[in-house]
């Protein structure tokens, strides 16, 4: 069965796609290769392009009048560049987003699966589980876009008789554990990418933004979860649309269902590395939160899906892939 994947040279997409192919899916996949990288769409079905040219969608499904499914990962995701740029957000999150769905929905496709996020959701309680009926609070214009293309999602399903699910992801951690895939980015802004790199750096010290917080040990909470979970989840959220004999919406939350606080996390990254890092205390970084954790008791009940992979698993797959992909790159460590 063919499924067309939007940002699947992406991290999680690319990663998703190998879930898809060892499911016996035939991904078929569409990236501008703005972030993407060129290297995983080796061997795969590829056609390089926007979400919103109508050109290039019609000669998808010329190719392939087949497809009845879409998951859509193509997206802006940095959360700080939003603030600097919210247009360009609104732009190709909200906007390219909701005129690509209406195309694909008049081509025939009766399945949506939306890459969406939980940072969507208002901070809480410190160490509380957040479930899909929590208080949204969008902080910057990515969370807004986010949540903003769940409405179009449910509104413009509803009106072509289509079934919609949006994912709202935690914190993504780890690779491919079979290093086909993993992140990529030189430069990451998220916890674990930022360690990582240290591991091939001369640089040995890494600096936590605010002890202060109202969590066990004072520093900030997350919920972080393997990619290849988050994998799965997509699997799962694909053969559930398969199963219903009528259009469904849904929202699920898609995390580990653990809070971890990132000393925890710190900690968690040397014993699995066995590196020698000064770990230093800096004050808060504005905007953060004390955080949370995901309820994933829906995705359960309507997926069948639960996580299975430990976070110290995350990150020895991080690790790994970051050797892989240095050499990939003609890069040694330092």
């Amino acid at each position: 069965m063919k499924i067309l994947v939007t940002g699947g040279a992406g991290y999680i997409g690319r990663t998703t796609i190998s879930c898809l192919i060892e499911a016996g899916y035939h991904p078929v996949v569409l990236d501008s290769l703005i972030v993407g990288r060129r290297e995983f769409t080796e061997d795969l079905t590829f056609y390089e392009g926007d979400v919103a040219d109508h050109a290039l969608i019609q000669t998808i499904f010329s190719d392939h009048p087949e497809i009845r499914s879409v998951i859509h990962f193509a997206a802006r995701i940095e959360v700080e560049e939003s603030t600097r740029l919210p247009s360009l957000y609104y732009t190709e999150n909200l906007c390219k987003a909701q005129s690509f769905l209406t195309e694909v929905l008049q081509f025939g496709v009766k399945n949506f699966i939306f890459s969406s996020t939980a940072a969507l959701y208002h901070a809480g309680q410190p160490g509380e589980a957040i479930s899909e009926t929590a208080r949204t609070e969008p902080l910057s214009p990515y969370a807004a876009s986010k949540l903003m293309f769940e409405r179009v999602l449910q509104d413009i399903c509803g009106e072509y008789g289509a079934s919609g699910l949006a994912l709202r992801y935690f914190n993504p951690i780890g690779a491919d554990p079979k290093l086909r895939s993993g992140p990529f980015r030189p430069d990451p802004s998220n916890l674990l990418g930022k360690l990582t790199k240290l591991a091939a750096s001369s640089e040995k010290a890494f600096t936590i933004n605010g002890n202060d917080y109202p969590t066990r040990d004072g520093t900030p909470m997350r919920d972080f979860i393997h990619v290849w979970d988050l994998a799965r989840a997509h699997l799962a959220a694909l053969e559930f649309l398969h199963r219903q004999d009528q259009p469904v919406f849904e929202i699920i939350n898609v995390g580990s269902s653990v809070g971890v606080t990132v000393k925890e996390f710190v900690d968690a990254f040397l014993e699995e590395s066995g590196l020698a890092i000064e770990v230093r205390t800096g004050s808060r970084r504005a905007g953060d939160i004390a955080g949370a954790y995901a309820d994933t008791s829906r995705a359960f009940e309507l997926l069948g899906w639960q996580p299975t992979l430990s976070l110290n698993q995350g990150i020895a797959d991080a690790l790994a892939w970051e050797r892989v992909w240095n050499a990939r790159q003609g890069k040694s460590e330092e």
